[in-house]
């Protein structure tokens, strides 16, 4: 009979769902015909893989050729499916054994001579490959992604000649055979290190806070005090991440078209858009759903410089992703969920001159430039720090202390976010308000305490939780197992917006 069926994957967001290729070769006039849901990309398929066959030395079956591509419900596109077609083609018309595709996936693009191109977005189905214990052929240069996930039943094709031999067992491939070599990072003390920072102590202080317990941080004050600096300088104070999360954040990037080198493989990510960026390229989306710089950013960094010149309607879009840790795109041919639990670092000036003390803005003014963030907005950020000028004689001082450097920080923020990991198995950011309740310890006195100041400051509900979780992480980070007052005085201590736009209520 002539039919085969050959393994493949579509690409689905950061699912890799399971495609079956159909070929059936049958007596009639010469035609070849794909169905199943392709798209334009997926039907021009037919031509590269006809030449591709044909200049590769093998025979096109001069029959009527039916592709299906099942399920039939699910959109195909891209080049990915070249490869599938032209082994069942040649599996059906008898050139290659058709049982030597069992238990085998086949992924990538034809060129017309017959070599076989790299895909886009093969991490998440290498994953499922390896769930499923199948053997698995991708293009040689998608080498770099196979060997994040080290997967050893994967074989690496470049042309469909070398690989009608190895399935005729004529020819060896090269095979994924080594461990991947990202185990122990290379860790550069020099780079971006806290000690470069001239002052800022409290902000400083912030940082370490905001890198312990995972919170989010707002950085407030006049252009060249160094929020920026400091901002770039959370990188060194975070841990690297674990196997699981390094794979998570490397499929996300895949299916962007971009990849991770092994040697960053452990490292968190940190993106920084400009203000100019569409809501599209911050959250995803497009025709063709595809991951936002906060998907993107997943368990590392998003940091937004100058966050009050970004469009206000695309700052709320970011309420959400922040409370749920994930952001649903939905379209009309699809639906994905992309993950998005990242640390939000932003920084702005206090005025429209720059600084809140310059005569050239009145009150008023200055009170319509931060109504460009939403209070709901500004509510997300568990830290707002007022970063000053330097005073007089700072950046010539000899005689101030050595500072701490972002090694020495570093080792305390390890500490801090084992405490919390092994008390409650997830960061202070992340705890709900049962959990907080359990962990904080809080005195009946000191919750009263805090929503007097709650109160006094016209804060909402929300600000009471983070208010708890970030003192909670203060305690952390001293080694004291009870949220006291003084824990919750410093956290209140972090909330220079608040006291800014009470100040200028005022005037």
């Amino acid at each position: 009979m002539a039919i085969a069926c050959v393994m493949t994957r579509a690409s689905s967001g950061v699912e890799a769902p399971k495609v079956i290729v159909e070929v059936h070769l049958s007596n009639g006039l010469p035609a070849f015909s794909l169905v199943g849901l392709p798209e334009t990309s997926v039907r021009e398929a037919k031509e590269r893989v006809r030449s591709a066959l044909i200049n590769a030395g093998f025979e096109f079956p001069q029959k009527r050729i039916t592709v299906n591509l099942a399920p039939a419900d699910l959109p195909k596109q891209g080049g990915r499916y070249d490869l599938p077609i032209a082994i069942g083609i040649l599996a059906a018309s008898g050139q290659i054994p058709i049982q030597s595709i069992n238990q085998c996936e086949f992924i990538g693009e034809l060129a017309l001579s017959g070599q076989i191109r790299p895909c886009s977005g093969l991490l998440p189905a290498i994953i499922a490959v390896k769930d499923d214990q199948h053997t698995l052929f991708i293009p040689l240069e998608n080498r770099h992604e196979a060997e994040l996930v080290g997967y050893r039943d994967t074989f690496f094709v470049a042309h469909l000649q070398n690989l009608s031999a190895f399935l005729q067992g004529q020819a060896q491939l090269p095979q994924l055979d080594t461990t991947p070599q990202w185990i122990e990072p290379e860790i550069d003390e020099a780079t971006l290190c806290l000690s470069e920072v001239i002052g800022q102590y409290q902000a400083k202080q912030g940082l370490e806070i905001a890198a312990a317990g995972g919170h989010n941080l707002l950085f407030i004050g006049p252009p060249g005090t160094g929020k920026s600096m400091l901002a770039n300088r959370i990188m060194p104070l975070l841990p690297k991440l674990t196997y699981e999360e390094a794979i998570e954040v490397a499929a996300i990037h895949s299916v962007a078209g971009m990849h991770i080198k092994p040697q960053h493989f452990l490292e968190r990510p940190f993106r920084s858009p400009h203000h100019t960026c569409s809501n599209i390229s911050l959250i995803g989306g497009g025709a063709h759903p595809k991951p936002g710089e906060i998907s993107l950013s997943h368990r590392g960094v998003l940091f937004l410089d100058e966050v009050a010149e970004f469009p206000r309607k695309i700052l709320d879009c970011l309420r959400e992703p922040i409370e749920s840790g994930e952001i649903i795109i939905s379209r009309a041919a699809a639906k994905l969920t992309f993950q998005c639990r990242f640390q939000l670092i932003a920084a702005m000036n206090p005025s429209p001159c720059g600084d809140a003390d310059d005569a050239r803005a009145t009150p008023d003014q200055i009170l319509r430039y931060l109504s460009r963030l939403s209070g709901p907005f500004i509510d997300r950020f568990d830290l707002t720090i007022d970063v000053p000028k330097l005073p007089a004689g700072a950046l010539t001082s000899t005689h101030a202390q050595q500072p701490e450097t972002s090694f020495e920080v570093a080792k305390r923020v390890a500490q801090a976010r084992t405490i919390q990991l092994q008390r409650q198995g997830v960061l202070n950011s992340e705890l709900g308000p049962k959990q907080l309740e359990q962990v904080s310890l809080i005195s009946m006195d000191d919750l009263q305490f805090l929503e007097q100041s709650i109160t006094a400051l016209g804060l909402s509900v929300r600000s009471f939780h983070r208010l708890q979780r970030v003192a909670r992480t203060i305690a952390d980070l001293h080694g004291e197992t009870k949220t006291t007052k003084a824990h919750l005085a410093q956290a209140l201590g972090y909330r220079a917006m608040d006291k800014l736009l009470s100040r200028l209520s005022r005037h």
